[in-house]
């Protein structure tokens, strides 16, 4: 029997990675050309909350997490419900797109191919989040049911809360959640030390970490699991062939708008941080990807509208490479080359030709995969 495939899974990353390929890249320098308070304030979109709160561009990490977790079901069911198939050959896979996944990472932050000792970090990108959240829910999918991976879950969104309440350490935690002082901020220079993206050798031989860089991984990835593990759950009620494509909508819908709610509301005694991916900031943010797949489903999958997502498919399905593509080439001198001449003419627009002019290099890259049926998956 073919595997059923979720078109709205589809659109949904590809409409998740044109916000992170075209709008970030596009809109900024168009938004510097403009000047324009109005315009500005639209930006709000568009930009990350500087600490604790949330903005709609906050959610792009988050729905990147979410939908890998969504793909476990439909991946692995075969393999957890046959007990007698061998386990090895599937645990090796998995390690295989851990590695691959955390190599890219590294290669992203562009300090891997700088072949410079002194700039390798080991943890600092999406990717690498994704890689772990994804090894942990896949193992833990395989081999305990449904109601114990949702325990599981729930305990390491309290174990985090624990930590960065009542942990304290040479002056950091103790329910300290400012960018200097948090608990997390002390496990991530203990443990990374040199290692942490951005941190450098001083003259002193004792390592600097820059001021202004506030992300956390070690401890946060307790709730990227937790993060992989919400779309897990996601991808359980859509793959269930008992329940209708209705019910599903509104299971999706009704439990998206739960967490909201329940996110928001914790996020009074445990702050909604994105940078630290704290619990609150974890239910809240499954609580809007569980909406939007929701919404995605209902209009793609079962009100059959797919006219017009060509656009998003092509981002969609090739989700890694147009990320990749979009962080670690630079296609800025091929369109300077192309376009230097409207430079004189477009003055602080010029910035946002040559940023239209790489989003379009890297569509037509795309669209020749997806023409071609060339899907680069790890």
């Amino acid at each position: 029997m073919a595997k059923q495939r979720l078109e709205s899974l589809d659109v949904l990353r590809g409409f998740d990675l044109f916000c992170l390929v075209v709008l970030e890249t596009t809109l900024h320098p168009l938004a510097h050309a403009l000047d324009s308070e109005a315009f500005n304030k639209f930006m709000w979109c568009f930009t990350h909350v500087d600490w604790e709160g949330f903005s709609s561009w906050d959610l792009v990490m988050p729905l990147f997490l979410f939908m890998t977790g969504i793909t476990i079901p439909f991946s692995l069911s075969s393999v957890k419900r046959d007990r007698t198939q061998p386990r090895l050959p599937i645990y090796k896979r998995i390690i295989k797109r851990f590695i691959i996944l955390w190599i890219f990472g590294m290669i992203c932050q562009g300090n891997l191919l700088a072949l410079d000792t002194s700039r390798v970090y080991l943890y600092s990108n999406t990717l690498q989040s994704i890689a772990l959240g994804y090894l942990v829910s896949s193992i833990l999918f395989i081999n305990i049911k449904t109601t114990t991976q949702v325990a599981v879950s729930i305990s390491l969104l309290l174990i985090y809360w624990a930590l960065m309440q009542f942990a304290s350490v040479e002056g950091y935690g103790a329910g300290n959640y400012t960018p200097t002082a948090n608990f997390a901020e002390w496990v991530d220079r203990a443990v990374l030390g040199r290692f942490r993206d951005m941190a450098t050798i001083g003259a002193n031989g004792e390592v600097v970490y820059a001021p202004w860089y506030n992300y956390t991984w070690i401890v946060s990835s307790l709730n990227f699991v937790v993060t992989v593990m919400s779309g897990m759950f996601a991808g359980i009620i859509l793959k269930n062939t008992n329940t209708t494509a209705t019910t599903k909508f509104k299971q999706l819908l009704y439990i998206g708008i739960a967490l909201v709610v329940l996110g928001y509301l914790l996020g009074y005694v445990h702050p909604i941080i994105k940078k630290l991916w704290t619990s609150s900031m974890t239910i809240y943010s499954s609580g809007w990807c569980y909406v939007l797949m929701a919404l995605f489903y209902w209009v793609i999958d079962v009100k059959g509208y797919k006219k017009h997502t060509q656009l998003l498919k092509v981002y969609g399905m090739n989700s890694i490479t147009a990320y990749m593509l979009t962080i670690v080439v630079s296609f800025s001198s091929v369109s300077q080359s192309l376009l230097h001449g409207l430079e004189q003419y477009t003055a602080a627009y010029y910035p946002f030709i040559i940023a239209v002019s790489n989003c379009t290099i890297i569509y037509l890259i795309l669209r020749y995969m997806y023409k071609h049926q060339i899907y680069l998956k790890v």
